[in-house]
Order: structure tokens, then C-alpha cells, then sequence
């Protein structure tokens, strides 16, 4: 008997979500927690304060193995993954011939073979152009056994530590195979909040174990989609099909820094010519942090107009920002608009409140670097 193709799906620590009395909502195709009695308000402030333990088991891991799949790998993305050093990651992008973001993904040289993390909903994609575009190159293996854990505020690295000693000294982008607790595990100290933590990959049959765990760990509660957005947009970070999509270039969405060096001079990668003819002159437009005044916070597809009253973009994301203590957006503006302090007018629930572009983040990173 086949799935419906409709089918939610859900992962490995449904249960426990259900226990903790989640919110629990439709999410890139999983029954994902969107709040836990906390709230997300608190739930915002505990990770930027403490520690917040997010499920993020719906995102999609991936092997890369063969002869060269670092030299594969970079005939689909811009990044230097032939000079990425063992044990160490980098993000990157699925590039299309016109230069668009397909998605973006963490890449770790593990050794032995690539490790790539991408977003749920775009992980059936990008395992079969994978699979597609690196036939005879490098195997790809999708590893459906696998969950993935967040561990992310500024007590993280204190309370992993406690489990696995070695994590303290983890450098900001890089990985380390460990055993938590009797069980083994893949850490990377990344995560996607602007704060140091870690991200824990485990088989699926250990992911309530390693929960529980930590979670039984004053300094931890469990965290859902609503603060994990509010914290990505607060730190900056784009998220897939609101911020960056197939019709976004890296360099309209402020990321040409995922563009290396070496990749600049030789090329090679899709939609090259495009990206680096933008990158010499300019993209017609850009990602720009926004902020309004007031407290009227300016959502999605909230339409951005000069202070003449010309239309010049549009809200991708925005919300109110509990540590900033204040509403932020991101979202595309002309280039000639695009400068931090150029005045704004966002029409929000059809009236006109005053923004401004703003430098991002909004709130600032706290990546540890050793």
C-alpha cells in the first residue's frame, strides 16, 4: 500500500511534543510544534538568554561520497568545497542556468565524505538533482534514518559540555563525531538563531533519548516554529521560499559573500555569468533589512514604496522582534534605495507607516570562534 501523497508525516519526537502539550501545525509536509505552552514570546527570550531546544528532524541530511565529490559538488554551487578543511562546514547555495537560489544548504567535509543538511521542503529536490546532475561522479545517499536536534542559546555550549566535554572547545562552523550520553552522535556547532549552539544528528531511535536529556537540564526548554522564526529574522537569516527562491540571485539577496573567492575567478558554477555580472555591477535590486517606526509590525508581501510614493519593493519577511524590542522586515528594495538609513513607506493594513533600511542583523550574532 502506497502513502497519499497528502499524508503528513511527522518525526521521530512527535510523541514527545504531544506530551509537552505543543501547538502543533503543518509544516513542509510534518506535524511540526509551533509553540509550547511557554509561548513563543518567552520561548524567543529563553534561547536568547539560555538555552532553547529546537526539533528540526523534518530537515534533510544527505551523504555525499566518491572519487572527488568535493569537485562534484561545486559544478552546483558557488562555495570552495575543494578547499574546505576536515571537519570543518560552509554554507551554500543550489544555483540554477539563470543564477536563481534552488536552496541553501550547509556542506561539512567529514572525512571521508560530504555532509549536506537542506531545507524540508525542498530536500525531495535536491536529492534527486543530486542524484541527477552527479550520475557517475559522486553517490548520493538521503539518510532517512537519521534525526537532527538545535541546541541554540548562550548557555548551549555549558550544557553540552556536560554531556560530551569536548564540545566547549568547538570552533563556530565546525564538526565533531562524539558520543552523548552512551550515544553516538554528529555534532556541528551552527545552528540558525544568531546564537552559538550546536546542532546534534543522531539516529532516529536515539532522538528522545538525547532530548530528554538535555531537556532535563534546567537551563533548557523546548522551543517551536514561532520563535525559531522570530529569532532567524531578528539575526538576518533568510528563509527558503519567503526570502530567497528560485527568481533570487545571491547577490540580490545579500549573500554574494557565500560566493569564495576561488569560485569568483574560475566560475564553473550555474548561472555564473549572471552572478558575476552582477557582482561587477550591481544587482538590479537587493535584500535589505527594514525597520518601521512604531510598533505596527509589516508582514509578508506588505508592498515597500520611496518617499515619493513609488512602489520599490516588497515585505519578504517581518514580524516583531522581542530582543530588539521593536517590529523588523526583510525584504527587496530597487539597488537605489537599498543604502541602511534610506526613509521607507510600508503600506500595512492599508495605511502608510513610516520604515527605514536598516543594517542587519538586527540583533547581534553571538557565533563562538574560539
Amino acid at each position: 500500500m502506497t502513502e497519499a501523497p497528502d499524508t503528513i508525516k511527522t518525526t521521530p519526537l512527535h510523541g514527545l511534543h504531544l506530551e509537552l502539550k505543543a501547538r502543533m501545525v503543518p509544516f513542509a509536509g510534518y506535524d511540526m510544534p509551533v509553540q509550547y505552552p511557554l509561548g513563543i514570546l518567552k520561548e524567543h527570550q529563553h534561547t536568547r538568554e539560555k538555552a532553547g531546544l529546537f526539533d528540526v528532524s523534518h530537515m534533510g541530511q544527505v551523504r555525499l561520497t566518491g572519487d572527488d565529490p568535493a569537485a562534484a559538488l561545486e559544478t552546483l554551487i558557488p562555495g570552495d568545497i575543494k578547499g574546505l578543511a576536515p571537519g570543518r562546514m560552509r554554507y551554500s547555495l543550489f544555483l540554477n542556468e539563470q543564477g536563481g537560489i534552488l536552496d541553501d544548504l550547509m556542506v561539512t567535509n567529514a572525512d571521508d565524505h560530504l555532509f549536506l543538511v537542506v531545507n524540508a521542503a525542498r530536500k525531495e529536490h535536491d536529492v534527486a538533482l543530486l542524484r541527477d546532475q552527479l550520475k557517475g561522479r559522486a553517490e548520493v545517499e538521503y539518510l532517512a534514518d537519521l534525526a537532527l536536534l538545535a541546541l541554540q542559546g548562550p548557555k548551549a555550549a555549558e550544557v553540552m559540555a556536560r554531556f560530551v566535554p569536548e564540545a566547549a572547545t568547538m570552533k563556530f562552523m565546525s564538526y565533531l563525531p562524539a558520543v552523548f550520553n552512551g550515544i553516538p552522535v554528529v555534532l556541528t556547532r551552527s545552528g540558525y538563531t544568531g546564537e552559538d549552539g550546536y546542532e546534534i544528528s543522531c539516529d532516529k531511535a536515539d532522538a528522545e533519548p538525547v532530548a530528554r536529556a538535555l531537556l532535563a537540564d534546567p537551563d533548557v526548554e523546548p522551543i517551536g516554529l514561532g520563535a525559531r522564526d522570530s529569532l532567524r529574522l531578528e539575526a538576518g537569516l533568510c528563509l527558503y521560499g519567503h526570502d530567497i527562491d528560485e527568481t533570487t540571485t545571491p547577490v540580490e539577496a545579500a549573500l554574494e559573500w557565500a560566493i569564495s573567492k576561488r569560485r569568483r575567478q574560475e566560475g564553473g558554477f550555474p548561472g555564473a555569468d549572471i552572478i558575476l555580472g552582477q557582482l561587477s555591477d550591481g544587482a538590479p535590486r537587493r535584500r535589505v533589512g527594514i525597520q518601521p517606526e512604531g510598533r505596527q509590525p509589516a508582514r509578508e508581501l506588505t508592498e515597500i514604496f520611496d518617499a515619493d510614493g513609488a512602489r520599490i519593493g516588497e515585505v519578504t519577511s517581518g514580524g516583531f522582534g522581542p530582543t530588539a524590542n521593536a517590529p523588523v522586515a526583510m525584504g527587496y528594495v530597487d539597488r537605489a534605495h537599498a543604502a541602511p538609513g534610506t526613509p521607507l513607506q510600508l503600506m500595512v493594513r492599508g495605511k502608510p507607516v513610516t520604515a527605514r533600511v536598516a543594517a542587519m542583523p538586527f540583533v547581534p550574532q553571538r557565533y563562538y570562534r574560539g
